[in-house]
């Protein structure tokens, strides 16, 4: 049988949900066919935990870990880590020079797709449409008027490299602006402000699945508060609605855009793009390429309405990234 890593936690604000998205892929893999290992990538340290919640430090040299005297590598890695270090591309390039697959993209797309500012600029000679937007480093002198007269008001205020909507504000009125920016601040010292896109927030997966890339039913995300944030989105803020109640021709437009960004990044494993439908077109906020992964989240909601159990979604990530020849 393969060993199977499951690396879980994270060096950023999303640890914690991502612990969750690592045992609901520890609990629904079948140990029957995978010898299955929860690692705990954490700031104090690496470590293999076992049934009994035993700690067993990860030599980072080769990716092993020694039980009893009996040491342990790994065939492959299903990456279910939020944030740094598993989805801004550090931990795909470390266990590429390991030689060791895993389950998520490349190296590349994972820091390009992390960056927001950095894949809307790459996306958009392809014709894929975005927010207006303004960036800021930290440091850089803050001309607020020149910031609302280029994005306007209501405008969003984000960490460039965040997920779960850490560091996030809606911004009324010009008041709000240098709060906000410090909000981002604290997540990132790059932030991207971006216009308010008035539409219908919608989410979609786009995964390779018996090695076709498979769009998967679209979410529409109805938030109680002004946006879809961390309470909307872990705390029941939120209605999440799959199918989406889009018509067909938004349905085909938001597919498309999908399945051309994933195309033309190169993408490998999961992904799932947020859009704002704005008179009918898509506009693209962002990719996640480490998607949240609980059973309440929204890319195993699809595909369980695409009728792929989560057992079958998580065993098709490791049997690709086994017969992959770059990962």
């Amino acid at each position: 049988m393969k060993n199977v890593a499951i690396i879980m936690g994270g060096y950023s604000s999303e640890y914690k949900i991502s612990l969750k998205s690592g045992e609901v892929v520890y609990n629904h893999l079948d140990s029957t066919k995978y010898n299955l290992y929860k690692i705990h990538i954490l700031t104090e340290g690496w470590f293999y935990v076992d049934e009994q919640n035993n700690r067993f430090v990860v030599d980072k040299n080769d990716f092993s870990v020694t039980v009893n005297s009996e040491k342990i590598t790994f065939d492959v890695v299903f990456n279910a880590i939020h944030g740094t270090p598993g989805e801004d591309g550090l931990i795909q390039a470390y266990l590429k020079l390991l030689n060791i697959p895993q389950t998520s993209c490349n190296y590349y797309q994972s820091a390009l797709t992390f960056n927001k500012r950095d894949m809307l600029s790459v996306l958009k000679p392809y014709g894929i449409k975005t927010a207006i937007s303004y960036y800021l480093n930290k440091g850089d002198v803050i001309d607020e008027n020149q910031i609302i007269q280029r994005v306007g008001l209501p405008c969003f205020v984000k960490p460039n490299k965040s997920g779960s909507s850490f560091g996030i504000s809606m911004v009324k009125d010009s008041e709000q602006l240098l709060p906000a920016i410090d909000k981002a601040y604290v997540e990132d010292d790059e932030i991207i402000i971006e216009s308010y896109l008035k539409g219908t927030e919608v989410s979609v997966g786009v995964i390779k699945y018996k090695d076709q890339t498979m769009v998967l039913p679209i979410t529409e995300i109805v938030s109680e508060n002004d946006f879809f944030d961390y309470e909307a989105k872990y705390e029941g803020k939120s209605s999440e609605i799959t199918p989406a109640r889009i018509s067909d021709d938004e349905k085909a437009k938001v597919e498309d855009a999908a399945k051309r960004i994933y195309t033309i990044l190169k993408m490998d494993g999961f992904s799932r793009s947020e859009f704002i439908l704005v008179s009918g077109e898509p506009f693209l906020l962002e990719m996640n390429t480490v998607p949240g992964l609980t059973t309440e989240s929204i890319l195993p909601q699809q595909a369980r309405e695409a009728g792929i159990s989560l057992n079958e979604l998580f065993d098709n990530a490791i049997e690709l990234a086994l017969t992959r020849t770059h990962f």
